[in-house]
């Protein structure tokens, strides 16, 4: 039995990669099968000295994983394999393992005990990201730099609130997680068509404890796949969220911006053929990995519907997408986290582009004083629109053009239009905004 996908070494991490390790796969399904011996055993359906001697024997037993893969090759079944394995390390006793349980019984609650580790360590991923976006959050809480729509400048935010921003956007990934770690944490040992006919709910309920899982409350020998579709859809929007953060960093790095970008060691090289290169490669990986994950999505949303009572049409599916999107997560995050806490600002370039325009960055401010002081709205926007379009084309100082037309002067004297290009104006709320963010502390 071969590894269960393709994962890159070059994009996994090994605390997730272990949990779809093979010998990780097995010790689970021993494990399922142990506690329910132990269930069985209770319930006086098999031996007690069975269920004693199942544990003993195999309880540190390493699993081999090529002898697994040979007999599935004659078997053509992985648990009938396994099994197989199983009674060779625990002997005659062997023969109470698996008591009125069915295939799915094991694979199913082993997916979802995978599932449900693979989401701690995601939390835990998004938990390392907050701390680093927090911290750089506050460090430029008040570094004034351009907001911008359509790509275009529009009026001033503070590069503390782009990050405040995303850590908003982290901190509602990771209740997401959390949510669809609880909507996947089900077990079912349930029997073939999952009536409970050979085997009692007892036992599921026992084995759902012993595994930190839920008894799902009516499977159909396969426990319902909406619940790993929810699952993976929630990796999904999480992976666009890094993938948003990403492209931001990535505009903000384009030589033409130049207001951040990503820390560049001695030694590292840009390019092969031009040496003077700082190029963005984590984030335009980090949106290359983002996609990946987005792509398992679809395949979870149509293994939903499976035929009758069940099918197998899922399993291929899982068995590529359950390691893959939940490594390739784990390491975007974990990348995009080193990412954010060695970003290099250059708020000096960030003052420079406030100033690019002129002044227009103002606008808005000139034209609600004009209608303040009784100026048709319509009026307002036209007298305003028609002093920025030459400071637009580089023909002017936005200020001076608005001082220097007498339509504008009659309603504003020059020490009104100059109060409208007060650039603190602007960040006045921040602080508001950074306590409905990160709290009152």
């Amino acid at each position: 039995m071969k590894p269960e996908a393709a994962m890159i070494p070059r994009y996994s991490r090994p605390e997730m990669t272990a949990i779809w390790d093979p010998q990780t796969r097995f010790r689970i399904w021993f494990e399922i099968e142990a506690h329910a011996s132990d269930a069985m055993a209770e319930l006086g359906i098999i031996p007690k000295e069975a269920a004693w001697t199942i544990w003993e024997k195999a309880k540190n037993a390493k699993f081999d994983v090529a002898r697994i893969d040979e007999i599935e090759r004659e078997t053509k079944h992985d648990v009938i394999a396994f099994l197989t394995h199983l009674a060779e390390i625990v002997g005659p006793e062997a023969r109470f393992v698996h008591q009125g349980m069915t295939s799915s019984d094991i694979l199913d609650t082993c997916l979802n005990v995978q599932l449900t580790r693979a989401a701690d360590i995601l939390i835990a991923d998004v938990e390392k990201l907050l701390e680093a976006l927090k911290r750089r959050a506050f460090e430029y809480k008040m570094t004034p730099t351009i907001g911008r729509s359509h790509g275009i400048h529009a009026e001033p935010v503070t590069f503390g609130l782009k990050l405040a921003q995303a850590y908003a956007e982290f901190s509602r990934a990771k209740e997401r997680l959390a949510a669809a770690r609880k909507e996947v944490a089900t077990c079912a040992i349930s029997g073939a068509v999952g009536t409970f006919a050979q085997v009692d709910p007892r036992i599921e309920a026992h084995v759902a404890a012993k595994m930190g899982l839920t008894p799902e409350p009516i499977s159909t020998q396969v426990i319902p796949r909406d619940r790993h579709a929810m699952y993976f859809a929630t990796l999904g929007v999480v992976a666009s969220s890094v993938e948003r953060l990403a492209i931001e960093i990535r505009h903000l790095q384009r030589t033409e911006v130049l207001e951040a970008e990503e820390f560049f060691s001695e030694g590292q090289k840009g390019s092969s053929a031009m040496p003077h290169k700082r190029n963005p490669v984590l984030s335009e990986n980090l949106t290359g990995l983002a996609r990946m994950v987005r792509a398992y999505v679809t395949p979870a949303l149509e293994n939903v519907a499976l035929w009758h009572e069940r099918d197998i049409s899922h399993s291929s599916v899982e068995r590529m997408i359950g390691p893959d999107a939940t490594v390739t997560l784990d390491f975007a995050l974990a990348r995009l986290a080193g990412l954010i806490d060695r970003l290099v600002v250059y708020p000096e370039n960030m003052r420079k582009n406030l100033d690019r325009l002129g002044g227009l960055i103002h606008s808005q401010r000139v034209m609600l004083a004009l209608t303040q002081k009784g100026a048709a709205r319509e009026d307002a926007y036209r007298l305003v629109q028609r002093n920025a379009m030459p400071v637009w084309r580089g023909e002017g100082d936005f200020l001076k053009l608005l001082k220097a037309d007498k339509d504008v002067r009659a309603y504003l004297s020059e020490a009104e239009i100059e109060e409208n290009f007060d650039l603190g104006y602007h960040l006045k709320h921040v602080d508001t905004i950074f306590r409905r963010v990160f709290g009152a502390s």
